[in-house]
């Protein structure tokens, strides 16, 4: 009989176990993209991915755990199990979708040349020929770079995060940086961002930029997919999804198919 309420009591603590795993979420985040995510003066976590995973969370009854991790680095963490989705704008592509399972797209934004106030650049190689330009390892803007601007008498310099980016653009160790025009309007707003502003074209490459931003998933994780487009779904039907893309339109972020 012992040996029977012993294995019956294992069972129950195991299922709890389980059950307790299985209600958190652990969104890997990188907080140097304002307005994106970043890091407020209180050390909590902000933007409209924080707000899109606790809206999440919430119409999936689960916890949302934030785990900070260098954008180059949230794949290889997604793999190793160190986190459960990549919640950190990242753009769905093909590229991509080899590597991760992307949810439906949440809202999408431009990219331009990010320079001190009194220059002005443009996107094309005619423009930036000669000149020194800083990228974000793992982001869109760096792929584009590396397909249309690499070879072509352009310096790229990368970086592990966006505020290194932005700490040489200041110092004048380069001449400007492939920037989200989300992200750019965030630093603007800041006394650091005060001497910059963007130019020249928008690039455009559907194949770099994909469809919008969503989370990224491991491969094998449909059912996660499934919970979350749910949520997702769910949150346009009562208005909640609008409520926090509104928030964060005075940075450009729009609906993937404009809503």
């Amino acid at each position: 009989m012992n040996k029977t309420l012993f294995a019956a009591l294992f069972a129950a603590c195991a299922f709890a176990a389980q059950a307790q795993a299985s209600s958190t979420i652990r969104f890997g985040v990188d907080p140097t993209f304002a307005p994106y995510e970043s890091v407020n003066a209180k050390g909590d976590l902000i933007g409209i991915d924080i707000d899109m995973g606790n809206a999440i969370c919430k119409q999936l009854n689960a916890k949302c755990e934030w785990v900070k991790i260098n954008f180059d680095g949230a794949i290889p963490a997604l793999n190793a199990q160190k986190i459960d989705g990549i919640l950190s704008g990242m753009s769905i592509t093909k590229q991509r979708e080899k590597q991760v399972l992307f949810t439906i797209p949440f809202y999408s934004s431009a990219s331009l040349m990010m320079v001190p106030k009194k220059v002005t650049l443009d996107t094309t190689v005619a423009s930036l020929k000669g000149k020194t330009i800083g990228i974000v390892q793992g982001t869109t803007q760096a792929a584009y770079a590396n397909k249309h601007w690499k070879g072509k008498g352009i310096k790229l310099v990368s970086y592990q995060n966006d505020n290194l980016a932005k700490q040489d653009l200041a110092l004048g160790r380069v001449d400007g940086t492939l920037q989200d025009s989300a992200s750019a309007q965030s630093f603007f707003a800041t006394p650091e961002g005060k001497g910059f502003h963007l130019t020249g074209t928008p690039v455009n490459d559907a194949e770099v930029f994909g469809n919008g931003t969503g989370i990224g998933l491991r491969l094998a994780d449909h059912a996660l997919k499934n919970k979350i487009d749910g949520a997702v779904k769910s949150m346009r039907k009562d208005g909640e999804f609008q409520k926090i893309l509104a928030r964060y339109s005075a940075y450009g972020l729009i609906g993937p198919t404009g809503q």
